[in-house]
């Protein structure tokens, strides 16, 4: 399931009580303080949820998949993400008796 700007934008006006304006402008404001922060290359700690922090990926040699022809990947930084321990939990509550079945 994909959860869209919108949706969350939704959410908030149904279970919050603000304006459909107010919420976009919100949840829109949310993403760019994300963006802004590890733009900055500052950890973003989300407490019951998780930590998303960015990565120095080195060059290193790869291939073109339709060729075959080497090539390099540049360096790069990633975003990357840890689930907290909570987030795993409610994840895989569960999945026990999925496993076995039930």
């Amino acid at each position: 399931m994909t959860v869209t700007k919108a949706e969350l934008a939704d959410h908030l006006y149904d279970s919050v009580g603000l304006s459909k304006r107010e919420s976009l402008e919100l949840v829109d404001g949310f993403f760019v303080t994300m963006r802004q922060t590890l733009a900055r290359g500052e950890p973003i700690l989300l407490s019951g949820f998780g930590k998303f922090t960015l990565r120095d990926k080195r060059p290193r040699p790869g291939r073109n998949p339709m060729t075959g022809e080497p090539s390099l990947i540049t360096a790069r930084r990633v975003v990357t993400f840890s689930a907290s321990v909570d987030l795993r939990k409610r994840c895989n509550a569960g999945l026990d008796e999925v496993a076995s079945g039930r």
